[in-house]
């Protein structure tokens, strides 16, 4: 157990420590959400809209400001999560094959990895969360953050999915930045309105941008919303362990060729 654990903190750290170096990722953390809030308050009005919520019965009203800006943080959160992680992953490709053909244990790298995933969005999703507050009068915080958090982890499980697949980096960022797009899109309440748009409840941002709405501009916190983000989560994150432990080598070949040449 000392063993193991000794090797998922130092690859943690490791992990972590890659993301601080990461100029880039720093930039679109630090500067890039607060930014995307602050075009979508400016360029929006403060006409009050009525929008639909799955989350409750009857339609709501809200200035649209306030929408956009929520409906902005959850789609910088993504983007910023989904390009650290799949940088990092990308990034590190050899140094894990390397670890493990030296005899580094699998199951703590693997853990390690997801580990960084979750740290990495609930940062993200403090940050985004005082942001919010500073810009609208959120009614509830703490659900708020539940949610960025959930929206970090799912495409943050995705970024590490396509870092482990993908040949090369320009194709990692254009995936993540379409889905992205395409995601927050479908999920904005004003477009919504407007044209009914089928499928969206199965795409991985539905239950975060419910919770979020409903937590940041109604007295409602629909909880349950939130169990569907994490089953996204839970869902990519496997996936990305998954292909993680199938690409990765599984011990190094040194023994076998020296009990060969004893033979």
């Amino acid at each position: 157990m000392r063993p193991s654990w000794t090797a998922f903190t130092q690859l943690l750290r490791c992990t972590l420590l890659g993301h601080l170096r990461n100029r880039l990722a720093l930039v679109l953390a630090v500067a890039f959400i607060p930014v995307w809030i602050t075009v979508a308050r400016l360029c929006t009005s403060d006409q009050v809209v009525r929008i639909s919520l799955d989350t409750i019965s009857a339609p709501v009203s809200a200035p649209a400001g306030q929408v956009g800006q929520v409906a902005s943080a959850l789609g910088a959160v993504t983007m910023v999560a989904g390009f650290i992680t799949f940088t990092e992953t990308f990034l590190s490709r050899q140094l894990d094959r390397r670890l493990l053909l030296a005899g580094y244990p699998r199951l703590p790298m693997l853990t390690a990895k997801l580990a960084a995933v979750a740290l990495t969005a609930a940062a993200l999703a403090l940050y985004t969360t005082i942001l919010l507050r500073i810009s609208l009068p959120v009614r509830h915080a703490a659900p708020l953050a539940l949610a960025l958090a959930g929206a970090g982890l799912a495409y943050g499980g995705i970024g590490l999915l396509l870092g482990s697949l993908v040949r090369g980096e320009l194709e990692g960022f254009f995936l993540i930045i379409m889905l992205s797009l395409v995601d927050t899109g479908l999920q904005n309440p004003v477009f919504n309105t407007l044209m009914d748009v089928a499928g969206v409840s199965a795409l991985p941002l539905y239950g975060v941008n419910q919770l979020a709405l409903s937590s940041a501009l109604t007295p409602h916190i629909p909880w349950s919303h939130g169990l569907l983000t994490l089953t996204w989560s839970a869902a990519t994150g496997a996936l990305a362990l998954l292909v993680l432990h199938i690409q990765r080598p599984s011990r190094s070949p040194l023994p076998r060729k020296a009990r060969a040449q004893t033979v």
